[in-house]
């Protein structure tokens, strides 16, 4: 006799989806965020109370790779494929450190990215296995 286990599938499955979700939208906002500072810089202004240890030119290239990644990992959450969700968690916590030290250029859009960033965590972390494809 073969017993095959079926996973147990709850209704965190759709929060997976969401973060995947939520992780192409960041990434799409990361690369909108960092082409506008490098491109059109003046949009951004620099406070003499900042933590960037860079110029806003060499921050806005590292949101745009961020965004792209950030934006191929969330189409691979939203698939369910493992290696997305564990690659995920780690863009996700990266993600919401750059939002913090983009904190002060851009005070309220780094928050809400940042309690964005915690859903998403949580949902990658202690749901994720549950978006698995069948």
């Amino acid at each position: 006799m073969i017993y095959h286990h079926t996973p147990r599938v709850t209704g965190w499955v759709g929060w997976v989806w969401f973060g995947g979700a939520m992780m192409v939208m960041a990434g799409l906002f990361n690369i909108i965020t960092g082409l506008a500072a490098v491109f059109a810089n003046r949009v951004y202004v620099q406070t003499p109370a900042r933590l960037l240890l860079f110029d806003i030119t060499t921050w806005g290239w590292l949101h745009f790779i961020l965004g792209v990644l950030v934006l191929a990992t969330g189409i691979g959450v939203t698939m369910g494929l493992d290696w997305a969700r564990i690659v995920g968690v780690v863009l996700v916590m990266l993600n919401a450190l750059t939002q913090l030290t983009w904190i002060a250029v851009n005070p309220w859009w780094s928050l809400a990215v940042i309690a964005i960033d915690v859903l998403v965590l949580y949902a990658l972390i202690v749901h994720g296995r549950e978006a698995r494809p069948t």
